[in-house]
């Protein structure tokens, strides 16, 4: 299974990135592999939330449909694929660090994400992601800085 792993300091407190990053619809906005999401349903987010969403990797597009298995604020969040051709779970964790927050997001995917690229792509695809996560935690800790939500 290929696991990727990035960390970044955000210049905000952990209450404001954890609340930014619980709302689905805040995936397209930091994430460039998500070309829509959002949430299923209304209320407050929490264990057993989901979220919906469209995302494309390497020129391959997929829909997905998560539900949040962790939910534990400011602190950490999990969500684990439950409908989609892609078998994926997303972790963020959150600790105060330098003044601001330290997020890191692991993803563990199945290998050969579900068999859409193989199991001999593993390798290739986990880097590609590793690039892409790295880049999508930057662009977020550039988006709250430049936009506060408090």
């Amino acid at each position: 299974m290929p696991v990727v792993e990035e960390s970044v300091v955000i210049a905000r407190p952990p209450q404001e990135v954890f609340e930014f990053l619980s709302r689905f619809e805040n995936i397209a906005v930091y994430d460039s592999s998500v070309t829509s999401s959002g949430q299923v349903g209304d209320g407050p987010v929490g264990v057993g939330s989901r979220g919906r969403g469209t995302s494309k990797i390497m020129g391959q597009q997929f829909d997905w449909v998560v539900e949040v298995a962790e939910f534990d604020p400011p602190r950490r969040m999990v969500s684990r694929s439950v409908e989609g051709k892609l078998d994926f779970t997303v972790t963020f964790e959150l600790e105060p660090a330098d003044g601001g927050t330290r997020v890191t997001q692991r993803i563990d995917a199945a290998s050969g994400l579900g068999g859409v690229f193989g199991k001999l792509a593993d390798a290739l695809v986990a880097r590609a992601q590793g690039r892409t996560v790295r880049a999508n935690l930057e662009t977020l800790a550039e988006w709250l800085v430049e936009h506060p939500q408090g």
